[in-house]
């Protein structure tokens, strides 16, 4: 019988592995969005699951919120009706889809082979005093030395954001005034 961390590693894999792959597969590109927006969070969960605390927090913090909220606002600048037809039809699009399938499929391959061989030369995983400590000293340099470059980020995003929403309503992309 299968023990319940396991059981929800293999739940959370299969979500993460059929969102992952609908982004590729669905025509829409809002549905593709959400398809990875669900992929993020399932892995942000996936790295709790495997008690890695703050990748899990940065992975739900920075990919699923800010890098989604951004994939959305420039989903919003085009006419969607329009780019769809023109994405999906003609033989360069195709090619271009089984180019870009193969290139994957060599790049998983790569990995995988890379990987199995490169885990017997690494070192052994830090214990929990360490993780702790090197999340301190990120913390400490974020919020001290590099506090004024933050702040001015998190004003740059707002500003870009409410810029897309302007832009993307005066344009004729998805919110464009009738």
């Amino acid at each position: 019988m299968m023990d319940m961390p396991s059981f929800l590693f293999y739940i959370m894999t299969f979500v993460i592995l059929a969102a992952a792959s609908s982004v590729v597969l669905l025509r829409n590109p809002i549905h593709s969005a959400l398809a990875l927006a669900i992929t993020m969070i399932t892995l942000g969960f996936m790295y709790f699951g495997l008690e890695a605390y703050f990748i899990a927090g940065v992975q739900l913090i920075v990919y699923a919120g800010a890098v989604m909220v951004m994939f959305v606002m420039v989903l919003m600048l085009f006419d969607l009706k329009k780019e769809v037809g023109q994405v999906t039809k003609g033989t360069i699009g195709a090619l271009m889809k089984v180019l870009c399938g193969m290139a994957l499929s060599g790049i998983i391959t790569w990995a995988i082979r890379y990987s199995s061989i490169s885990t017997e030369l690494k070192k052994p995983l830090q214990n929990p005093a360490e993780q702790m400590a090197g999340v301190k000293i990120l913390a400490v340099q974020l919020f001290t030395k590099y506090v004024f470059a933050f702040e001015l980020l998190g004003a740059l995003l707002l500003i870009i954001a409410v810029g897309v929403v302007a832009v993307a309503r005066s344009r004729g992309g998805t919110h464009a005034r009738d």
